[in-house]
């Protein structure tokens, strides 16, 4: 099976693409937004996993594209900033799934499909323990709003429309990823 991943963080593209590979795939890994089409349609890949943000841009609106030039490939979104409204986006543009960062080897191959001999369904995390909780998503927005406005807490205050004191409050509670 070929796989083209679109990542641009290269050591966590590297370890993923040689952890695919000892499961029998066929990886081409990526890491410029603007070689994803060319790649598509020179590889016919089986299965294309994006990453959402890559730098400053953004693969959400790529998913339409891919769709159309691999009607039959899987295609999975992912990213570290995962949210309802993007995962309905993704999902509305073509995208077969979206998982959130950090992804583990047996999520991925659970959902494109492949368990095999080598994996036991008791090693898949439970879904219930593998869902984000709507207060980290709440907290993982306020971070990189935080992180726009370099550390300053009144201008992100400001940006999400919220007291400076609540902000304050809420970036002391590090919710548990749940």
């Amino acid at each position: 099976m070929k796989l083209l991943l679109l990542e641009d963080d290269v050591a966590f593209a590297g370890v993923l693409a040689r952890q695919l590979t000892r499961k029998g795939f066929e990886v081409e890994h990526i890491d410029q937004l603007d070689a994803l089409l060319p790649t598509c349609q020179r590889w016919q890949p089986d299965a294309v996993v994006l990453d959402m943000n890559l730098g400053s841009e953004s693969s959400l609106p790529m998913i339409t594209q891919v769709r159309a030039a691999l009607p039959n490939s899987k295609i999975i979104l992912v990213t570290g900033y995962a949210s309802i409204a993007t995962t309905v986006t993704a999902i509305k543009s073509g995208a077969d799934d979206y998982l959130p960062k950090p992804i583990e080897l047996s999520s991925l191959l659970a959902v494109l499909g492949l368990m095999n001999d080598q994996l036991c369904l008791d090693n898949l995390p439970n879904p219930a323990q593998t869902l984000t909780s709507p207060e980290r998503i709440e907290w993982e927005y306020i971070q990189r709003v935080l992180q726009e406005n370099q550390g300053n807490v009144s201008a992100t205050a400001r940006q999400l429309n919220m007291h400076r004191r609540t902000l304050q409050r809420k970036l002391v509670k590090k919710p548990v990823n749940s």
